[in-house]
């Protein structure tokens, strides 16, 4: 053995690089925001870009919802006021606004939102589909997460971390921007 050799420290790897376990759960990446006091969330994969609100060209006749339009690296983007599609109260726009764009295959979609939270990556225990909810949903929410929940074997939930303004609204980017 050579003194290189001998100067190697073999130290066991820890249970993060255990093989022998299961493979983690799928989880939704999901990127928070708020809009009105209300928790939202989008898929993270719909999210091309988050930026500060840039100078904003009013569009005369624009469809209720519709802010105007911004250049985004000389790309003129539609930028829609989710506090209006989402018919929640206006907060009064201040440093945390941003624009989400939002990739809708042929053109980016700007949505103005209160603030940005973060990316949340929630199991399927800690979603609630739609068809769960009941009653009369938009199209546009496909249902609610719930970060940090616990869905124990008798079926009833518990918070680990979770309190109840963690909830999320989960929406569907495309069933969003057609309403």
């Amino acid at each position: 053995m050579t003194t290189e050799e001998s100067s190697i420290v073999h130290a066991p790897l820890g249970p993060a690089f255990d093989l022998s376990t299961e493979p983690a759960a799928p989880t939704r990446a999901l990127l928070g925001f708020v809009v009105g006091g209300e928790r939202y969330a989008l898929p993270l994969s719909s999210i091309r870009e988050i930026l500060r609100p840039l100078p904003l060209t009013e569009v005369p006749r624009a469809p209720h919802g519709v802010m105007g339009v911004v250049s985004v690296r000389g790309t003129v983007t539609t930028l829609i006021d989710l506090r209006v599609r989402l018919r929640v109260h206006a907060a009064t726009p201040g440093t945390t606004n941003r624009i989400l764009l939002v990739d809708q295959g042929s053109e980016l979609i700007g949505l103005f939102v209160d603030a940005v939270l973060q990316v949340y990556r929630l199991r399927e225990d800690e979603v609630e589909l739609a068809p769960a909810l009941g009653g009369d949903a938009p199209p546009h929410i496909v249902g609610i997460g719930r970060p940090g929940w616990v869905r124990t074997e008798g079926g009833d939930e518990r918070g680990v971390k979770g309190r109840s303004e963690d909830l999320l609204v989960l929406l569907d980017p495309i069933a969003l921007l057609k309403a």
